[in-house]
């Protein structure tokens, strides 16, 4: 019997071990009865997550009552109100949830989860961190944690082992796990959260993001059926920005395909975009087969009948994919991809098409380029701020080089400028852009 004596705050309650003794009980027996009810229902824990969180939490409810009653008959203390909800919310999350990392998962504007084998980091954002208590006691939990949660993947069973060394996953609730383990010298784990809502451009524009003159040319480009690559660094907000433009600029009449290493934009999900088809890229099963990757998706789309193809993010073969399929009658395609600069953009897209099994010459590469892309825009991050720094204009390609335009420039946290007339202004202007009124504000050409 375990009976509690001194009250326990529930914030220190990890530090009890008869608080732990008894979580560790009512795991074994939560689990225990839920197999049982599955075998006389024929039921299956994942058929509907739902239901089943729904039944273990009534289990869980009887076997506290029992608990409590047992230890009132034996003359002990029972639980308080703090103490009870916290073994409850253990409980649950290791029964059906995503075990310790529950809490940090719970906790409000957590923007990112880092895990280093016993050291745990939650990154708020705005380059405010706080070191967290370990979520495993040894690294070989840590990988024990892990790999249930990838095994019961939705979209199909993932590996985390000695042959599978690398993960890259979606939580339930939209977040992206990825982990290592044996190529890193310790078994790290990394979750990106996602805003409960996402941010529109209203919300990108008070956060200083984009300013009026960037959200006019963008919104007026993306209603153009301009094709628009976004650059930036990793965290810039590459994906928050295609996400606002979209649900901002494209017309619930049309059909998109999404696709993706690992299903962040959500375009699917709400009422915005009706005829949404989102698609996520898959890893090889044990057997090293069924492996599906970004370019065969993106080829596939293009036999879905798209209206637009929008890639979450290009870094590999399925850019000469993406190239093609912006230029084949799928306008206003969009993506995101790594790089330092707008002109930076074209560097990596060579890169990208020189290792494709393709093997793209440069000048090859150019001209799709120039057929494919008319906007580039990049995302600077400056100690935690984020802003739309440049927006290039592609014109053509010449030889070695792309000939591009920088057409709009912010620095700083200033508002920005165009700083020449788009090619592209007469298309800008039919769909709410003026571009000579906005150059004219700005005292001229420079």
């Amino acid at each position: 019997m375990i009976s509690i004596n001194t009250p326990i705050r529930p914030e220190k309650a990890a530090e009890a071990p008869v608080l732990a003794d008894l979580v560790n009980r009512l795991v074994d027996e939560v689990r225990t009865l839920l197999i049982g009810d599955e075998r006389a229902a024929g039921a299956s824990a994942s058929s509907d997550d739902a239901e089943y969180r729904r039944r273990a939490a009534a289990l869980l409810d009887g076997a506290l009552d029992r608990t409590a009653a047992e230890a009132v008959k034996s003359g002990y203390a029972v639980l308080d109100e703090g103490q009870e909800a916290w073994v409850r919310s253990q409980v649950l999350a290791r029964v059906c949830g995503l075990g310790p990392l529950e809490p940090l998962l719970a906790e409000p504007g957590v923007q990112n989860i880092h895990i280093n084998g016993q050291r745990t980091w939650v990154d708020f954002g705005g380059g405010r961190r706080e070191e967290r208590a370990p979520v495993a006691p040894s690294e070989q939990a840590l990988i024990g944690l892990v790999r249930p949660i990838a095994a019961a993947n939705g979209s199909g069973e993932r590996r985390f082992d000695a042959s599978a060394p690398l993960l890259s996953m979606e939580l339930g609730d939209g977040s992206r796990l990825s982990a290592v383990m044996d190529v890193s010298r310790r078994v790290s784990v990394a979750i990106r959260r996602h805003p409960q809502q996402s941010l529109d451009l209203d919300d990108l524009q008070g956060s200083g993001m984009v300013d009026g003159l960037a959200r006019g040319l963008l919104t007026a480009a993306v209603r153009a059926r301009l094709n628009v690559l976004i650059a930036g660094a990793t965290g810039a907000g590459k994906t928050t920005l295609l996400r606002a433009l979209a649900d901002e600029a494209i017309g619930a009449g049309e059909r998109l395909i999404t696709i993706e290493d690992s299903l962040e934009l959500g375009l699917d999900r709400g009422g915005a975009h009706p005829d949404c088809v989102a698609m996520q890229a898959r890893p090889a099963n044990i057997e090293g087969a069924g492996e599906v990757g970004l370019a065969e998706l993106v080829r596939h789309a293009l036999r879905m009948s798209p209206d637009r193809v929008i890639v979450g993010e290009t870094r590999g073969p399925e850019t000469i994919a993406l190239l093609n399929a912006m230029s084949m009658g799928t306008d206003g395609s969009m993506a995101t991809i790594h790089a330092s600069s707008s002109q930076g953009a074209f560097t990596k897209i060579a890169a990208y098409t020189a290792q494709a099994p393709e093997r793209l010459s440069l000048e090859a590469t150019n001209l799709l380029i120039a057929s494919a892309v008319h906007l580039v825009v990049h995302i600077a991050t400056d100690r935690g701020r984020r802003r739309v720094a440049s927006i290039r204009e592609v014109v053509g390609a010449e030889g070695l080089q792309v000939i591009s335009n920088e057409v709009y420039t912010r620095p700083g946290q200033e508002p920005g400028e165009l700083v020449v007339p788009p090619a592209c202004a007469a298309v800008l202007a039919e769909h709410g852009f003026d571009s000579s009124a906005a150059i004219a504000q700005a005292g001229g050409v420079r």
